[in-house]
């Protein structure tokens, strides 16, 4: 692959993890989803009407919003009667994204930090367009030659999402959890080295997407990690199959293609930027990377 073409492969990416700001998306047919006059999320048009037979959930649109009754005036409350409609829906096979239900909870909220405004299960956050926020690190060494190389995933083939395909060494959805607490959970639960290692959150990579299950804005707290030129991550929760050690170069030229799962190509590519891979004076599509990766919903 040519480097221009590698550049398009890596702008189409970007575009097409940023088409919720594209013309002809469905940001214009959404409704805000609010909680107590803060928003929280994007409601599609396609759940909008449906809405409406749970008229002691959900406030009939206003204003270009739809909001919560008033009387779900907890976290508990907003969580239990929400959790309802979804398991009716649910069962009425009327969203294929709610075929992978979780039983896992989310937080949602306004600002990332604040308290919960409810919890809601995992699968039917693209249907309220709720953000969600994660961990990716990059886990990489440096040679005594200075060479750079990075530890990477292949995820498991049973993985509900992106099975089979190539991963950050350590991803993790945060469920309303500080980045210090959460990184201390990622340290006891993935972590095999017994040395002390020193992981700095360098930025946030945001982008928000739209497919048939809805609205995805998304922020990825983004940590590099210099791991020991011997350390050998050991598959055991079932969710890898493999780790691979590759250099940078490689790991470049795998990002452009579908063995990658998108949003660790965008990770990474940060990664490249940071790390001066790439040259904003020999790359022409520099300021796109750039751009695509930092997008956020006003």
């Amino acid at each position: 692959m040519s480097h221009s073409q590698w550049s398009q492969k890596i702008v189409q990416l970007l575009r097409r993890m940023n088409n919720f700001y594209s013309p002809g998306s469905c940001r214009a047919s959404c409704f805000r989803f609010e909680i107590n006059g803060a928003q929280v999320g994007w409601i599609p048009p396609q759940l909008t009407p449906l809405l409406s037979r749970f008229p002691d959930v959900f406030s009939p649109p206003q204003g270009g919003a739809v909001s919560l009754r008033p009387s779900l005036d907890s976290s508990g409350r907003r969580t239990e009667a929400v959790d309802a409609v979804l398991r009716t829906l649910r069962q009425e096979g009327t969203f294929s994204c709610l075929k992978g239900w979780r039983d896992e909870k989310y937080s949602v909220m306004s600002q990332f930090s604040e308290a919960p405004l409810m919890l809601m299960e995992r699968s039917a956050t693209s249907l309220f367009g709720v953000k969600r926020s994660g961990v990716h690190i990059n886990g990489y060494t440096v040679s005594d030659g200075g060479e750079v190389s990075m530890w990477l995933a292949r995820r498991s083939p049973t993985k509900q999402t992106y099975p089979g395909l190539l991963d950050h060494v350590q991803v993790v959805w945060l469920l309303g959890l500080t980045s210090n607490k959460l990184w201390s959970k990622n340290v006891r639960r993935k972590h095999v080295s017994q040395q002390p290692l020193q992981r700095r959150l360098v930025l946030l990579v945001h982008y928000t997407y739209e497919d048939e299950d809805g609205v995805y804005p998304e922020n990825q707290f983004v940590f590099d990690l210099e791991l020991p030129v011997g350390f050998k991550p050991k598959v055991g929760d079932g969710e890898v199959q493999e780790f691979y050690l590759l250099p940078m170069e490689k790991v470049k030229e795998l990002m452009a293609t579908d063995d990658f799962k998108p949003n660790c190509a965008m990770v990474v590519l940060d990664f490249l930027i940071r790390h001066s891979f790439i040259d904003p004076d020999t790359e022409t599509c520099y300021q796109e990377f750039g751009a695509g990766l930092h997008q956020t919903l006003e």
